[in-house]
């Protein structure tokens, strides 16, 4: 196996005590206390997290506009400068190759934000499929990303820096931002479910600003946060994961991100006419929230039943930080969704019951 990749962050771990794992090829920190104590941090505070492993690409050229319509599945025309927008990238019979955010820096030039374990996967297939005056740049080894998630964010950026935060409005971001005296570009997004802002700047910006930032907010209950509470949080607000909830093998539509999949606009994307077909059709899947009626809890790849019969399986399940639940996602067949049904898990050769509830789990109060 070969040697794992780190952040530019790496070297600060220890010093909170993070405990890391191989995550997709990267050494990264699933905790620093606890799971649920970093869980709780952002529900009711602030926590601060490393997500600098996620890939920056550029995208330019006067027929940047064109191409990104013909690529991604939400109207990328809708942007104004300083806007973010959630998005997908399909193959051609609908498959997900990712989801990701596409940020509006100016005319002719945008900066899409990938997962980690995709960025060579999309970089290939957006080279592939170039189109036009347009020029691509994997920038992904020249940034570092901080996530301050949580209710306080806003208050310990603000202490900071003197831009006015709160004319940042969700999915709104703004560059050359001056923070501790770095240059950086701030967000208003996240993948937790609360207020909060992401924060892309060079890895010696990142770094210098991970300890500022954590030193700005010990007064207000600001933690650092691992990939552990990440993941709990983002399920309780009913985030999708890609390569749980997504796949070359799930379509957005199946997923539950819609949303994001405009099939009216403009230009044709590569994919649409999968996705045309399985709306018109009726989805044969659907991604629907389950909490266990007996003890035990749903995992990833866990199967669930019907009657007897295979009707799907869990994405994602976890014991529920906020709600004290064991709960999950599952994509189940389109004909056994509706809220209420009860279902079985199985779970270690046992048939657990469970029931079909409404999701996300948890929304914030605004």
């Amino acid at each position: 196996m070969g040697q794992l990749k780190r952040t530019p962050l790496f070297d600060s771990y220890a010093r909170y005590g993070g405990k890391t794992i191989d995550f997709g090829g990267w050494e990264l920190p699933v905790q620093f206390s606890s799971i649920k104590d970093e869980h709780e941090a952002v529900r009711t505070k602030a926590g601060l997290f490393d997500v600098s492993h996620m890939g920056e690409i550029f995208v330019s050229g006067p027929d940047s506009l064109a191409y990104l319509q013909k690529l991604l599945t939400n109207d990328v025309s809708k942007l104004q400068d300083g806007q973010a927008q959630y998005t997908a990238l399909c193959y051609e019979d609908g498959g997900t190759i990712d989801d990701l955010l596409v940020y509006k820096l100016e005319d002719e030039r945008y900066l899409l934000v990938v997962n980690a374990s995709n960025i060579d996967k999309d970089f290939d297939w957006m080279q592939k499929h170039r189109d036009g005056e347009v020029e691509l740049d994997n920038a992904s080894d020249r940034f570092g990303l901080l996530a301050l998630q949580g209710p306080l964010a806003e208050k310990v950026l603000s202490a900071l820096t003197e831009e006015d935060l709160s004319a940042i409005r969700p999915f709104r971001f703004k560059d050359n931002v001056a923070v501790a005296g770095q240059q950086v570009l701030v967000s208003r997004t996240g993948y937790t479910g609360e207020d909060g802002f992401e924060i892309y700047g060079s890895p010696d910006a990142v770094t210098a600003l991970w300890d500022r930032i954590l030193e700005a907010g010990e007064s207000q209950g600001l933690v650092p946060a691992g990939l552990g509470a990440r993941d709990t949080l983002r399920f309780e607000a009913g985030l999708a994961l890609y390569g749980q909830e997504l796949s070359k093998d799930i379509t957005p539509l199946e997923a539950g991100i819609g949303f994001a999949v405009k099939l009216k606009k403009d230009s044709d994307f590569i994919g649409k006419q999968a996705l045309a077909e399985q709306k018109e059709a009726g989805v044969p899947r659907k991604s629907v929230g389950i909490e266990m009626i007996d003890k035990g809890i749903p995992r990833h790849g866990y199967t669930v039943y019907k009657d007897d019969v295979k009707i799907g399986e869990v994405t994602t399940g976890t014991q529920s930080p906020t709600l004290k639940k064991n709960i999950g996602l599952a994509l189940l067949d389109a004909d056994h969704n509706e809220l209420g049904t009860e279902v079985e898990v199985a779970i270690r050769n046992k048939r657990l019951k469970a029931q079909i509830v409404a999701a996300p789990f948890y929304k914030r109060s605004k």
